[in-house]
Parts: C-alpha cells; structure tokens; sequence
C-alpha cells in the first residue's frame, strides 16, 4: 500500500499539518498516538521501561510517568537508546495493525505516516516519500520555551535528543516550510495535501518538484 512518511523535529508544526491533512481526508497513522498505546499499563513494554529505569518513572496508578522518564533520557543517549530498543518493536506492530486495517477499510486514500523519529526508527527505503516538516533550529527552541513551558536547558536538551536538521533534510523527498506563523503553516498543509490527492499514488516522485528540499 502506498505510504508516505511525514516526519520533523520537535516544535516544526507536525501536528498542525497532520490535523489539516486528516481533516482534508487523508489517512494518518501517529506514531506518537502508536507509543502511548505500546506503553498502557499492563503492557511488556511497560513492564521493561520499569525494569531499566526503575519504578520511579511509574507514577502512584502505575501508568507510565513521562515527565519522569524524559528527565533520563533527553539528557542520556544510552537511556533513549534503551527505551528505543523497547518501544520500536511494539510501535511497529501497532503500525502493520493500522496500516492494514486501513487497507482494507480504504484501499485509495491518502495514507500519512506522521513519525518524529523517523531517523532513529525506521528506513526511508519503506515509504513511497518523505516529506520534512521543517522549521529551523532557534524558530523550535522558541517554541518549546515560548508555547510548552520549557527552560532553555530542556528545550536545548529535547531538540539535541533528535538527529540535526541537515541529517533530517537529508532524507526528504520534498520539504514544507514551517517556519512562519500559524496561519502560514495552515496554508502549507492545505496546499500540501492538493499536491498529495493530485499525485496519488503513481506519481509522488512530482512532489519535489512541487515542494522542493531546502536548497534545490
């Protein structure tokens, strides 16, 4: 089944793309929704984060404690290495599980995978196109501290957890550019799903064309 693979750093304007694409009708598997689903209480995976990490990072109903666990990992690699290595394998059969129920649901839509770590989890070489969600390095840092909250050090820390934006552009096929205001990310996300209704399936390679890499 053709899919594409829509992916970004932390604070680019994902979510804001992937709700305009879902209202515009596509299909969109999120990875994020797929990892909280891995870890619900009673899960194996939950049951091997707690033996890593500890029962500190449970809280008090034994769900798991994200803030708790994210003070480990974003400043640890190994830590995000560890978690990876449990919560991938789980995700991934989440992903197969969606995917053909969408196949069977509705074989001709648009399908999105909306996937953060896309570097870190799976290979480009499984989708039919990657496209970047990209806003440049201080624009995100701005907003994790400016609309979530974040000191800087954390903000630092969350956006250093992920690969580089040079790393990210490398795998797109085609780029949007989420760098401007909300109305504009809106804008790009309505123009994009246009291009992908128009181009599905045969013809996604016109995609970077019509929204070209960074640079191109």
């Amino acid at each position: 089944m053709t899919v594409v693979a829509l992916t970004g750093g932390v604070a680019a304007g994902k979510t804001t793309v992937t709700d305009i694409l879902s209202v515009r009708g596509a299909r969109v598997i999120d990875a994020d929704i797929l990892a909280r689903q891995a870890v619900q209480p009673g899960s194996p995976a939950l049951q091997g984060i707690r033996e890593k990490f500890g029962a500190d990072v449970l809280d008090e109903t034994g769900s798991l404690n994200r803030e708790a666990l994210g003070k480990l990992i974003f400043h640890d690699p190994d830590a995000r290495e560890s978690l990876n290595a449990i919560v991938h394998p789980r995700v991934r059969e989440l992903y197969d599980a969606e995917l053909s129920a969408i196949q069977a649901e509705t074989p001709d839509a648009v399908v999105v995978y909306a996937v953060p770590l896309l570097a870190e989890a799976r290979s480009v070489s499984e989708f039919d196109a990657v496209i970047v969600v990209h806003a440049p390095e201080e624009v995100r840092l701005a907003r994790l501290q400016e609309h979530r909250g974040f000191s800087e050090e954390d903000a630092r820390a969350r956006v250093g957890s992920q690969v580089s934006d040079e790393a990210r552009l490398a795998m797109a096929d085609s780029v949007v550019d989420c760098s401007g205001s909300l109305e504009e990310t809106r804008s790009a996300a309505h123009e994009l799903f246009d291009e992908l209704e128009d181009l599905w399936p045969d013809r996604l390679h016109e995609l970077s064309r019509r929204f070209p890499r960074v640079g191109s």
